[in-house]
């Protein structure tokens, strides 16, 4: 009974994006849970900046500009770089654009964020000199690989994140533009409450998902 009594157990819930929990959350949250059976996760999709203390979420995943300074973080990938991508059927008898602003002469596949007011802005940099452009297109979507698979269909030109494409890139499935103008960005950070008392299981948690750079 002591042996059960001190093995860490719990449910933990958090809120991420699709795309985070794809590549970053579940290849070693996976591992985490065959060790530790009587731990519970509970994953909640979401693109929203969710308030994780009003929603009583244990923690919540973004990127590294997005954490408010009042939470504790934990850094759980790599830097991450967007591309814009399209299918080769969709530059057929198109021009490819060369600059940010010509994106508004294509169909682009956007992203619905509910708290941003509306729909994103694809956001670039070159030089120092930052852009964001409203894009228009035929399709919108809440979630990345649904954009990824409508690029993949011809519907237009998607901005999702560059390991995603790479695959696709490599076969010729899709192309790239406007390389020279996507930046990098700090990778996703499980955040939570610097007031919260971590227990047995959030402390496993946060330590089997934090990124430690391969030497």
């Amino acid at each position: 009974m002591s042996e059960l009594r001190d093995r860490p157990a719990g449910t933990i819930r958090i809120t991420a994006t699709d795309y985070a929990v794809e590549t970053v959350i579940w290849p070693k949250l996976a591992r985490l849970l065959r060790q530790y059976p009587e731990i519970k996760v509970e994953i909640i999709i979401d693109y929203g900046l969710t308030d994780i203390v009003t929603e009583r979420f244990d923690a919540g995943v973004r990127i590294g500009e997005q954490v408010a300074k009042d939470m504790i973080a934990a850094r759980i990938g790599p830097d991450i770089r967007w591309a814009v991508v399209g299918a080769p059927s969709y530059f057929e008898g198109r021009s490819e654009p060369t600059r940010p602003q010509e994106l508004v002469e294509h169909n682009c596949i956007n992203l619905r964020l509910p708290t941003r007011g509306g729909l994103y802005a694809w956001e670039f940099e070159k030089d120092g000199r930052e852009v964001r452009v409203h894009v228009e297109g035929q399709l919108a979507f809440n979630g990345t690989f649904q954009m990824l698979n409508a690029a993949l269909a011809g519907f237009g030109l998607a901005y999702i994140p560059e390991d995603v494409t790479r695959p696709h890139l490599t076969k010729g499935r899709l192309k790239r533009v406007l390389e020279d103008w996507c930046p990098s960005y700090s990778g996703y950070h499980l955040y939570y409450p610097s007031r919260r008392q971590p227990t047995p299981a959030f402390t496993l948690f946060v330590e089997a998902l934090r990124y430690r750079e391969r030497t």
